[in-house]
């Protein structure tokens, strides 16, 4: 694929609400299950959803973010920065109450704040893709090559720079790639690959380590050698993309109950972690086939709980705060709108 200029998104479709709906809900009970491992069936869907989940997200963002070009640089501040800082803050508190540690390294991302750093380092990059002949191939040498150096933690390089593929694949996507995925031999081909990766993650999930899942550490420090990871990393951005383009598939376009909520998954993103810290001083009692069932359906519940507009009320001040007052005004500048939207999109639609 190849991109010389930013497209335009014109209109706001609910069919990539829906799909940030059940991608969100893949997060929430993925880290809820995480600890809960111990039980086979918890452990093979972990890993089956873990493969795919947070390139789903990432695609979409890249996607969403293919206008950054003409965005004010302030709303990047204020949707992904501030947020960061303020969450951050923020999870470092249940370490101190539930375990009496307390540790603040702003670079160092920790739990989940990692995607709002990564994500503001992608957004920065977005106009030097747009100029890259082939953008998607330069992007997967440099995943590739970062994975055979031990890169520091700080502004979560492993990851930002690991992960940057789906993000660059989600700028080069069009409204016709996601029209294709919308015909009906797609849609049975896509919901056939899901079974199909569900049943071989079944069947391989204890040979997998789940490291590759997390893109944190370099190819040595997993355990292999760097031709060995690169082939391995290579893969894993394979089966990522193709699960992608297999869950994108199954989704509907129709506007439903949950095609609201899924404007609003960045506030159970952040918000649902608290959440899971809770619940980890339950470990014992959960880590059971019974207990496992009972997290992933009351994951669901949450998500679609936190995503409604009261926890938006809430909690707009720190998911997104009004920052005008710290910038500069020009009278010249177009009307800004939200990193993860076109113009003509509504405001609430963000993205984890």
């Amino acid at each position: 694929m190849t991109s010389s200029s930013p497209p335009v998104v014109s209109q706001r479709d609910p069919f990539l609400d829906n799909a940030k709906f059940w991608a969100i809900v893949l997060v929430v009970c993925g880290h809820l299950v995480e600890d809960l491992r111990d039980v086979p069936y918890a452990h093979a869907l972990y890993l089956f959803v873990y493969t795919f989940h947070m390139p789903l997200f990432i695609t979409i963002s890249g996607y969403l973010s293919r206008n950054f070009t003409r965005l004010r640089a302030q709303k990047l501040v204020s949707t992904l920065l501030v947020p960061y800082v303020i969450f951050e803050i923020a999870y470092s508190l249940p370490r101190l109450i539930l375990y009496g540690k307390f540790q603040l390294t702003l670079l160092d991302p920790y739990f989940l704040t990692w995607f709002l750093l990564s994500l503001f380092i992608w957004r920065l990059s977005t106009p030097v893709w747009f100029q890259v002949k082939w953008p998607l191939a330069v992007a997967v040498g440099i995943s590739l090559i970062s994975g055979a150096s031990a890169l520091p933690d700080e502004l979560s390089m492993n990851r930002t720079l690991g992960l940057l593929p789906f993000y660059v694949l989600g700028l080069v996507l069009t409204p016709q790639h996601f029209q294709m995925l919308k015909k009906r031999w797609v849609r049975i081909t896509g919901a056939v690959v899901l079974l199909a990766g569900i049943g071989i993650t079944f069947l391989v999930h204890y040979d997998v380590s789940t490291e590759w899942i997390r893109w944190r550490h370099a190819y040595t420090r997993i355990g292999v050698d760097n031709l060995t990871g690169a082939g391995i990393r290579l893969l894993m951005l394979v089966i990522g993309a193709v699960l992608v383009a297999s869950f994108l598939s199954v989704i509907t376009s129709r506007r439903t109950w949950f095609t609201a909520l899924g404007g609003l998954t960045i506030y159970a993103y952040l918000l649902h972690g608290f959440v899971v810290k809770v619940l980890d001083r339950f470990h014992d009692q959960l880590n059971n086939p019974v207990g496992v069932a009972a997290v992933i359906l009351f994951g669901v519940v949450l998500t679609a709980v936190l995503c409604t507009p009261p926890f938006r009320t809430l909690f707009r001040w720190a998911v997104e705060p009004n920052l005008k007052w710290a910038f500069k005004t020009d009278g010249a500048r177009p009307n800004a709108t939200t990193p993860d939207q076109p113009a003509a999109e509504n405001p609430r639609s963000v993205n984890p």
